[in-house]
């Protein structure tokens, strides 16, 4: 915990604020969503299908719940125009809509990798341009893009879905830098497991007996499956995350994604440190007359 408290506000943070969090309705999203109300805050709690009894408690006029399609860029606009409108302000946007679909690269047919793309990475973006001239007006607010563990690197069955992830997080990169003008904080969160459904309402390509042999393997190393988290110890995180003075772009959430994270990033630098001499060869700057 000692990591974290220099940065925390300890005045500002008691002020209610009001959150636009997106895929509310279960899982991660209604975790963060319960957090923020317990502690006061005002929630628009957006979903697909969503309603009030979704939530324990009807939390009286701190909770407004819009259903919404995040892939709807003329819906999502109206959105976040109805929540400002509602609470008056807008001060913490959390992106954590999200789908899954499995399956090699190949097996990918046209439609299923651009659905992929709709709401991960599209839904995000929308969501994001509809926030920030609200977030302008104010010159301050918080952006959170939910990525994943897939966005550490690329993995055999779960490619199109890291593929999506890792677009969310190139943008947001440039966002963070783009929007630090305007005194807007942005943070990519990256979880490990959670007890969510994501697994369970993830879709599949069709197999191709090609990669019969491969989907055994991985089924052989997961067949011990995954001990996951609660989804309160994520939202327990993200509060600290939105209380920090400065929050830090990304954020590794669960011990496994930490230390995974870690040596995904010695390897690669192990494999450029390997390859310098070729990488260095390869530049030699010359006037534009003599680069052909």
């Amino acid at each position: 915990m000692s990591g974290w408290r220099s940065s925390v506000l300890t005045s500002d943070a008691a002020e209610p604020r009001t959150w636009f969090i997106t895929g509310a309705s279960r899982g991660l999203g209604r975790a963060f969503a319960a957090a923020a109300l317990e502690r006061g805050d005002r929630v628009v709690a957006a979903a697909r299908r969503i309603t009030r009894d979704d939530f324990d408690e009807h939390h009286g006029d701190r909770l407004l719940v819009l259903p919404l399609d995040v892939t709807d860029r003329a819906a999502v606009v109206a959105a976040m125009a109805t929540a400002v409108e509602h609470f008056g302000q807008l001060d913490i946007v959390v992106n954590n809509a999200g789908t899954m679909s499995m399956g090699m690269i190949e097996e990918f047919t046209e439609a299923e990798a651009r659905a992929q793309f709709e709401v991960n990475f599209f839904g995000a973006l929308w969501v994001s341009q509809a926030a920030l001239p609200h977030l302008r007006v104010r010159q301050t607010g918080h952006i959170v893009q939910i990525s994943s563990i897939a966005a550490l690197g690329g993995f055999p069955s779960t490619g199109m879905y890291s593929a999506s992830k890792f677009a969310l997080e190139g943008m947001s990169e440039a966002l963070a830098m783009e929007a630090a003008a305007f005194g807007i904080k942005v943070s990519i969160v990256q979880p490990g497991g959670y007890w969510t459904d994501l697994y369970t309402s993830m879709t599949s390509t069709t197999p191709m007996e090609a990669y019969a042999p491969l989907r055994a393997e991985l089924e052989r190393q997961w067949a011990d499956g995954s001990i996951d988290s609660a989804p309160r110890l994520a939202a327990e995180a993200l509060l600290k995350l939105v209380d920090s003075n400065d929050p830090p772009l990304r954020l590794l959430l669960g011990s496994m994604v930490y230390d995974l994270a870690f040596d995904i990033s010695r390897r690669r630098m192990d494999t450029w440190a390997g390859w310098e001499q070729v990488s260095r060869a390869a530049e030699h700057a010359v006037a534009a007359d003599d680069a052909h």
